[in-house]
């Protein structure tokens, strides 16, 4: 993969006088990963695992494992835009954090669940992730196309045994080889954006 790398007005450094909080919710595979990445970026306060795309009465992850409920496996990210923007985290979304040329899968998770999607919490992050994806697809970057969605639904949080499943089981085999190597990724490839 050729270098990730914009050099667009969509990525400035965020104006000082932004609100102190937002929230992005995006799905990229399973959501230990994610959350595992995420943790690691400068300005993002919370990272929680959760479902979107789905109804509440089936967002558990016994239901959405069965692969018929609509849900994604994925995370709701707090940061403060005054540190880190909303278009930078899509950068770390596309970049590092899974391959969004994968059909409902990443690694060895198989299925819808694992799907690559962002919901927007807002029309503003809506009209920036169409646009991101545009240039994405225009800078050719992934050799496939890229098959993330924009989608709609809310978010739920998934059962408390998933949160910081990574941070609390550091040395579990899923985590040494599926994302472990993509926090690396995020230290080497953006340090600007790195935080321990």
């Amino acid at each position: 993969m050729k270098a990730f790398v914009f050099s667009l007005a969509l990525l400035a450094t965020p104006a000082a006088a932004a609100p102190r909080t937002e929230t992005a919710v995006l799905a990229g595979g399973c959501f230990w990963g994610m959350e595992a990445v995420f943790e690691h970026v400068k300005g993002v306060t919370d990272v929680v695992s959760g479902f979107a795309g789905g109804s509440g009465k089936d967002a558990n992850y016994d239901s959405v494992s069965s692969e018929q409920t609509g849900h994604a496996e994925a995370v709701r990210i707090t940061y403060n835009p005054s540190q880190v923007s909303y278009p930078q985290l899509l950068q770390v979304f596309f970049a590092v954090a899974h391959d969004p040329t994968e059909v409902n899968r990443q690694g060895p998770d198989v299925g819808p669940s694992y799907r690559s999607a962002i919901f927007p919490q807002s029309p503003r992050q809506a009209q920036m992730a169409k646009t991101f994806i545009a240039r994405l697809n225009a800078s050719h970057v992934y050799k496939k196309p890229i098959v993330t969605k924009i989608e709609s639904g809310g978010f739920y949080m998934a059962e408390a045994y998933h949160q910081d499943f990574a941070r609390k089981h550091p040395n579990h085999p899923y985590i040494l080889v599926n994302d472990r190597p993509k926090v690396a990724s995020l230290k080497a490839r953006y340090p600007n954006l790195f935080k321990a």
